[in-house]
């Protein structure tokens, strides 16, 4: 992927996470990708911005107003200056959102926060196609309370096999299930930790011939 698509998918994951109520994990969806942008870039101050507003909405929701009030602050100057429908994003929605609570951190508490949308539709991991679910993978199993051990393993197979053309992968097709279809969550888990494992296990007795 180049980079330009690397942020398209992480931007659209993180969304997707932040907008089903997940505040603290979406930043995960963003981090990897924000930390390989060269610093002062639109892509990184739009990824560093909302990374801030989503920490400041969790804030929030545990009633911790110092915080929310100095993360909506920065996350504010981050975002100064992008247009308003950078990569599709509600940004003027959320600046207000942000001078609001920077001001007065309550206000949260009483008004609420404003949701995210990408060309003027809120997401939900159903949305996302494997690309954006590749980044929403683990954000979601931190969310649901899973071990993200053979999520994050499961991602980095379902990536190997894109990247071999293999885009029927079983690890393509499972980590999408997992993002996609959260009633069958913990289910598709099992499975993926099972597939990895097999995986690993293949790995090693070839390993082991040479």
């Amino acid at each position: 992927m180049t980079v330009q698509e690397r942020v398209a998918a992480a931007l659209r994951a993180g969304v997707a996470v932040f907008d089903a109520g997940h505040y603290h994990p979406a930043h995960d969806a963003w981090e990897g990708v924000w930390l390989d942008l060269e610093a002062g870039t639109d892509d990184e101050r739009l990824l560093h911005g909302l990374i801030q507003y989503t920490a400041a909405v969790h804030h929030g929701h545990e009633g911790n107003w110092n915080a929310v009030a100095s993360l909506a602050a920065s996350a504010g100057e981050y975002l100064a200056g992008l247009p308003a429908d950078y990569r599709g994003v509600n940004l003027d929605a959320v600046r207000d959102c942000l001078a609001a609570l920077a001001d007065d951190p309550v206000h949260l508490e009483r008004a609420g926060h404003v949701a995210l949308t990408v060309d003027g539709a809120t997401l939900a991991p159903a949305d996302l196609d494997v690309p954006a679910a590749l980044f929403a993978a683990e954000p979601l199993a931190e969310a649901a309370g899973l071990d993200p051990e053979p999520v994050e393993a499961g991602v980095a197979y379902a990536r190997r096999d894109l990247e071999e053309g293999d885009e029927g992968s079983r690890f393509v097709a499972l980590v999408a299930d997992f993002v996609r279809e959260p009633e069958h969550r913990a289910l598709v888990h099992d499975r993926l930790a099972s597939h990895v494992e097999r995986r690993r296990s293949r790995e090693t007795d070839v390993d082991g011939l040479f």
